[in-house]
């Protein structure tokens, strides 16, 4: 049965984060889960999603928008733009893995008849949807974790499709929510309980996803008006403290998903063109982000310089030890960043750049690189903005090179930015391969190929071939 997967884990987390002491004496096996609670279910779901992202971002978002790459690379790797039909097998089976816990805890949620922890599960259910989605295109959702239901072989929706299910979760929830009432199955690890919170990441993560399609949906920059224009039907994060931020403590179960610290920072360097912009901004991040480059004699320091992302030719050619990783960034206490208040800052900047909203563009620009800084407890110097690399130039490529900046190990955001607006401009190197072109998706897990073919077929037909360049809907 569905639930009792990781059933371990919810366990774990329900004894660390929900004992209430209201027990009921029944004469059932003791060693049987009957019923299991929407709280019970939420904790494991947010650590699971969040430190896997966390992961990935370093994995797979670093090496794809050059800003880290493993040193020394003779030959491939993703930072060359070398995806495997084996690449994004990881991203479906997690995201699909804990796509069926949320479900459940939905089902849950609807009869214990909470509207909170139903609010909660649709956000969720729309948040791993659209990694999902936006990683592959076309993908199963509403079908998706039914095989209890006798439905083996789903369906793939449409991008088009699953995205308009996915703001029909979001405006329901937005619906639901009920301040009056308590949160009683244990202490979320996010929100604390705070169902404010929960409903304005709510509709943070509505926005998100409403300008992410409005290259192939006009009417997502009048919803967002409508949204940003009411914002007591429609709250969002108001400053850093409510982000989506998880606070991962180093405490069982919420650690650090490195297991071994030293592997962030072994053979590993920052990539020459994120050292580069952070150089032209003489940007405070830089000492929380990266080590300082060495001379040879390993002791010298040679201030903060990188090796080009898909660079050709040997390591030999490069008379210096890289900045690498800050090792303490992936030691707990640390943090996951999932949405947070400076992303929305910068989303408010590029409509009011726009015109899509009547709004200071430089103020909301300015507010957004503060925020990205404050999240990472960096002060911003009071000149920053006299730098003319830095002041706010009415540009959409100024707005979206700091977005790319704050989206720092921000799970796969640059990349799904990136493939958006095409910005920032990425340099290209004589040793990158897919003739030096940034891949747009996964290709689909060869056991979605041998054990659903029929559906395969059709959606590869659909979107236009199963390639890594195959762009997705909104991005056409």
């Amino acid at each position: 049965m569905k639930l009792f997967r990781y059933i371990k884990m919810a366990l774990v987390f329900s004894i660390a984060y929900s004992c209430t002491g209201d027990f009921e004496e029944i004469n059932t096996d003791p060693n049987r889960i009957d019923k299991i609670s929407p709280g019970t279910l939420l904790n494991p779901i947010l650590y699971g999603i969040s430190s896997f992202n966390t992961d990935r971002a370093d994995g797979f978002t670093f090496q794809i928008m050059q800003v880290a790459l493993p040193f020394p690379s003779a030959n491939g790797g993703l930072h060359r733009y070398d995806l495997t039909e084996n690449s994004g097998n990881s991203t479906w089976n997690t995201y699909y893995r804990w796509l069926v816990n949320i479900r459940e805890m939905k089902q849950a949620a609807i009869d214990a008849q909470d509207p909170n922890y139903e609010a909660i599960a649709l956000t969720l259910e729309a948040w791993v949807g659209s990694q999902l989605t936006d990683s592959f295109g076309d993908v199963p959702f509403a079908e998706a974790s039914k095989g209890e239901q006798g439905i083996f072989q789903a369906k793939f929706d449409t991008q088009e499709q699953i995205y308009a299910q996915i703001f029909e979760n979001l405006e329901r929830a937005n619906s639901i929510y009920d301040p009056t009432r308590p949160m009683v199955f244990g202490e979320d690890i996010l929100f604390g309980n705070q169902v404010s919170r929960w409903k304005k990441f709510t509709n943070s993560l509505h926005l998100r996803l409403l300008l992410r399609v409005s290259r192939v949906q006009e009417s997502s920059f009048q919803k967002m008006a409508a949204m940003l224009g009411n914002p007591a039907q429609y709250p969002i994060f108001t400053n850093t403290d409510e982000s989506a931020i998880l606070n991962i403590t180093g405490v069982v179960p919420n650690i650090s998903p490195w297991g071994r610290a030293i592997d962030f920072t072994t053979f590993r360097a920052i990539s020459e063109f994120f050292v580069d912009r952070l150089n032209e901004l003489e940007d405070p991040r830089r000492m929380r982000f990266m080590t300082q480059a060495r001379a040879l004699d390993g002791t010298t320091t040679l201030g903060y310089r990188g090796i080009p992302s898909g660079y050709g030719g040997t390591e030999s050619q490069f008379q210096f030890i890289p900045s690498n990783h800050n090792i303490a960034l992936v030691q707990a206490p640390m943090i996951s960043l999932i949405l947070t208040y400076a992303e929305l800052e910068f989303i408010q900047a590029e409509l009011a750049q726009r015109g899509v909203i009547n709004s200071d563009a430089q103020a909301h620009y300015e507010n957004g690189v503060r925020a990205a800084m404050e999240q990472w407890d960096v002060v911003i110097p009071e000149d920053y903005f006299e730098n003319p690399n830095a002041a706010y130039d009415e540009t959409l490529e100024r707005i979206i090179l700091q977005k790319y900046i704050g989206l720092y190990f921000n799970d796969y955001q640059q990349w799904f930015e990136y493939r958006r607006t095409g910005f920032p401009v990425l340099p290209k190197q004589d040793g990158m391969l897919n003739d030096q072109r940034v891949p747009v998706r996964f290709r689909y897990p060869v056991n979605s190929q041998l054990n659903n073919p029929v559906n395969y077929q059709e959606a590869v037909a659909r979107m236009g071939g199963d390639d890594i360049n195959t762009k997705v809907w909104w991005e056409k």
